[in-house]
């Protein structure tokens, strides 16, 4: 019994460590290399408060425990 008891604890930790929220720099850096990996060129990501987006189409992560988002804007040439 303990050690079932000890494996749920554990299992709980080791959720609780994944689900940790990202910074808003870290998740913008993975963003940015995941476009650049698809070959785009001139775009703009620029970190938000909530209530600075207009177009939730353009939201493309969300970040410090939700109070932030990430948006995405193509620019063309």
């Amino acid at each position: 019994m303990n050690r079932f008891a000890l494996a749920v604890i554990g299992t709980v930790m080791a959720t609780s460590v994944l689900a940790a929220p990202k910074s808003c720099e870290e998740l913008k850096a993975e963003i940015e290399a995941k476009i650049q990996a698809n070959n785009v060129n001139s775009y703009t990501l620029e970190i938000v408060s909530n209530d600075e987006v207009h177009d939730q189409n353009m939201v493309v992560g969300t970040c410090d425990n939700g109070t932030k988002k990430i948006i995405y804007q193509k620019n063309d040439r």
